[in-house]
């Protein structure tokens, strides 16, 4: 079992920028990755399993909605703390990120957000500790980028609701006992309701052969003829705006996540130069590998100062959706290109569980391409800073 050797980076001194209180925060979370992550999480995603075991974990380090006050269970965190919790996480594996995510940003922010005090009371608390995981029923099998075209249907029936549909590409669905989901009603306003675990014709088959986020549990919603109680809808929002405001907020943690992983890469590949010998010397001593790894380390920079300016601005409440959109495709294309270029300088022993680039590297195909792709966010940026629609 490998020991974790892992180093932070701070070129610019960027810890002069946190608080006492974020710099704790963050500490704990490394500590813990270092000692519950690190020595299990190659053997959990060459077998293609979720380490279920971690979840209690996650819940007392505070990475589940961190941010939710504490009167519902939360630690009532800032969102720089929500930032470095991510970025520690997903340090270990992207995976283990995509699971803290998905609790905090798209089970119990809606709820928090778009709930009332009764829902917020129900859930929130249980989803903090762990005793309740969740999941966020958007995407479709024909809808991803496109979520307005979605098919999924709540149809009022007097004293409850029937929920027709499907949604894929879900992660923690195969063992989630609750799930936000969006779907169309009568009047064809997208709205948000709370399913829970064990309603009848509600199933989560696993999704497999993935070979990426291979230690994230991944799945699909069915819903066939699912009555759900009233009480269970999401009464204060109403159309997209719910669950987009859902993804600003996983979008602005995995801006922090993946500098986690570019971090991993890097701190593997700079360790890796200075003991590995070629022609009689260290190869940290020649001009293409020391190339590879001060492009690697600016771009990190760069994406630290990003990553907390915008958690600066998140926490006066003045980010916009243009500018997390920028700092999420920024931040995950550098780490999914210094993944690659640091598997380069390890040989053949990068594509090896013995070092965790390779894993990296495929967690960030996916990750590139989740809560909007590369490709979608730059035409975000493009319509924010020209003023024209790209889209249609």
């Amino acid at each position: 079992m490998a020991t974790d050797r892992f180093i932070a980076p701070d070129y610019y001194q960027v810890d002069d920028l946190l608080t006492d209180e974020q710099k704790l925060i963050r500490d704990t979370t490394r500590a813990w990755v270092k000692k519950e992550v690190s020595p299990i999480i190659e053997d959990y995603a060459q077998r293609a399993e979720f380490p279920k075991q971690l979840i209690k974990g996650l819940g007392e380090v505070g990475a589940f909605g961190p941010y939710i006050p504490v009167e519902y269970g939360g630690a009532g965190l800032d969102q720089i703390s929500y930032g470095l919790i991510m970025q520690e996480l997903e340090r270990g594996d992207s995976g283990i990120r995509s699971t803290a995510s998905v609790q905090s940003s798209l089970v119990m922010y809606p709820i928090f957000t778009y709930g009332n005090e009764e829902q917020r009371r129900k859930y929130l608390p249980k989803l903090a500790t762990g005793e309740w995981m969740g999941c966020f029923g958007l995407t479709e099998p024909d809808h991803g980028s496109n979520p307005s075209g979605m098919l999924t249907t709540i149809k009022d029936k007097g004293d409850h609701y029937l929920l027709n549909g499907a949604k894929m590409w879900i992660s923690n669905a195969p063992f989630a006992q609750v799930a936000v989901v969006w779907a169309k009603n009568d009047e064809g306003d997208i709205r948000g309701i709370i399913v829970e675990r064990g309603m009848e014709g509600f199933t989560t088959p696993e999704t497999h052969g993935k070979w990426s986020l291979r230690a994230s549990a991944t799945g699909e919603l069915i819903f066939d003829n699912v009555k759900v109680p009233k009480e269970n809808l999401l009464p204060n929002v109403k159309g997209l705006k719910g669950p987009l405001g859902c993804l600003n907020s996983a979008r602005y943690g995995i801006s922090w996540g993946a500098m986690g992983a570019a971090m991993d890469c890097y701190d593997t590949a700079l360790r890796y130069s200075q003991e590995r010998i070629q022609f009689g010397r260290p190869i940290g001593g020649f001009q293409l590998q020391q190339k590879k790894l001060a492009e690697m380390i600016t771009e990190i920079t760069k994406a630290q100062l990003l990553a907390w300016r915008l958690g600066v601005l998140k926490n006066e409440h003045r980010a916009t959706p243009a500018q997390i959109s920028m700092a999420k495709r920024n931040n995950v294309n550098m780490a999914i290109q210094i993944a690659r270029e640091a598997r380069q300088m390890l040989g053949g022993m990068g594509i090896t569980g013995e070092y965790p680039i390779m894993r990296h590297s495929m967690n960030l195909e996916s990750v590139i391409t989740y809560e909007g792709t590369h490709d979608i966010h730059l035409l975000i940026t493009g319509m924010d800073v020209t003023g024209f629609n790209a889209f249609t």
